[in-house]
């Protein structure tokens, strides 16, 4: 096992082609992923986006888009091993002690924590104004936000 390996999954009601053109858009990869390189390995059209990841990790990412009701469950994969210091791509064994897993464990935390942000704020971006219960807005609906 990975020793980052992140598994999310977050509704959010709005239109699969929306959500399938943001995920898509790299200008986003940067500001969601700071600390990573992504390359796609895999263009899913409206199901997502699969990249290897070089940087603070190696290993893969994914986001999948699943249709449900009327919106999107967004489903987040991140797998990887820290990196050598100085190295994009070579992996790093932290050493099997209590010390090797507290700071996988803060890795872990700090990706999980910053993904929940990510995903929260693009569900309030595409949801815009709609209340619990209501109707998916359409992308010219005044309640939504750009």
């Amino acid at each position: 096992m990975a020793g980052v390996d992140l598994v999310d999954e977050t509704y959010v009601v709005a239109p699969r082609t929306l959500i399938a053109a943001v995920v898509a858009d790299p200008a986003r990869w940067r500001q969601w992923w700071p600390s990573l390189d992504l390359v796609v390995f895999m263009d899913r059209g409206l199901d997502g986006v699969r990249w290897s990841i070089t940087g603070e990790l190696v290993g893969s990412a994914e986001i999948w888009l699943e249709a449900q009701g009327d919106g999107v469950l967004v489903h987040y994969y991140l797998r990887g091993e820290p990196t050598v210091p100085g190295s994009p791509a070579t992996a790093r064994a932290l050493p099997e002690s209590a010390r090797g897993r507290r700071e996988l464990d803060r890795l872990r935390r700090r990706h999980a924590i910053a993904w929940k942000q990510v995903v929260w704020a693009l569900k309030d971006e595409m949801e815009g104004g709609r209340r619990p219960g209501e109707p998916v807005l359409s992308a010219t609906s005044e309640g939504r936000r750009g």
